[in-house]
């Protein structure tokens, strides 16, 4: 990838799409991952840091406090306007129901919780929602309907995790976001390689091939694993609706 042609790219891109909406600010969720954290920085360099604004939604006992310090760190440093709201409160309100969430209703809800905030403050300024998913995860599914998936515009979504790390390393974000584990941290040590069985190194190049149509035969020759292909083929189907409009009957 030229990570320089790339960052131009996406920085006209951004300020083209905020013209034709009639929009001058964006929000972001700033976790203190690399995702959130390129967006967040392309977001700068686009619209200049009066038009951009983050939340830190951590949720308090579970989110690493590393995390939390590069996310204030990062926004300090480029002097963007930044609430500190924690998710725990309303955790719990959510967790008082007629039924007992289970596990992943309780993580999906972590998400969603940060959605509705975000979109609480755009509603509020006039702003758009920027997604923070990149291109792996969208192909993949990996990320919570109505939740982190939610978003007015996708900056990273055009970018592989691997193109990610490339293009943050072109533009000089902290060495310490870029050596931590990618995790959503919706649960004790989650990890997204833990979850998706494969490292994304391997996940992108196998992305790569199905999206260029190689054969499976091809896929395994060049020495990947048949079954972590059939995985990733599944996910990628039984995860497409994340990606579409509800069906209309």
């Amino acid at each position: 990838m030229n990570c320089k042609a790339a960052h131009q790219r996406i920085l006209k891109g951004l300020q083209n799409y905020l013209k034709k909406s009639g929009h001058n600010k964006v929000v972001l969720g700033l976790s203190g991952g690399v995702d959130s954290a390129l967006t967040f920085k392309l977001a700068i360099d686009a619209l200049g840091n009066r038009s951009v604004a983050v939340l830190i939604m951590p949720e308090l006992g579970l989110t690493d406090g590393k995390n939390i310090d590069h996310a204030k760190k990062l926004a300090s440093f480029f002097r963007a306007k930044t609430y500190y709201v924690p998710i725990n409160n309303l955790i719990t309100d959510f967790a008082i129901t007629a039924w007992k969430p289970n596990k992943i209703a309780q993580m999906n809800t972590k998400a969603r919780i940060r959605s509705v905030l975000l979109y609480n403050y755009a509603n509020t300024n006039n702003a758009l929602v920027l997604g923070t998913s990149n291109k792996s995860e969208l192909l993949l599914g990996y990320g919570t309907k109505y939740g982190d998936l939610a978003a007015d515009l996708e900056v990273i979504g055009s970018l592989y995790k691997t193109e990610v790390y490339a293009l943050a390393e072109f533009l000089n974000l902290p060495e310490e976001i870029l050596k931590k584990a990618p995790t959503a941290e919706l649960t004790a040590n989650q990890t997204d390689e833990k979850e998706l069985g494969a490292s994304y190194t391997i996940l992108d190049q196998i992305l790569t091939g199905l999206e260029l149509k190689k054969s499976l035969t091809s896929l395994v020759k060049a020495g990947f694993s048949l079954e972590l292909i059939k995985i990733i083929q599944k996910r990628i189907l039984d995860n497409s609706h994340k990606n579409k409009m509800p069906p209309v009957l």
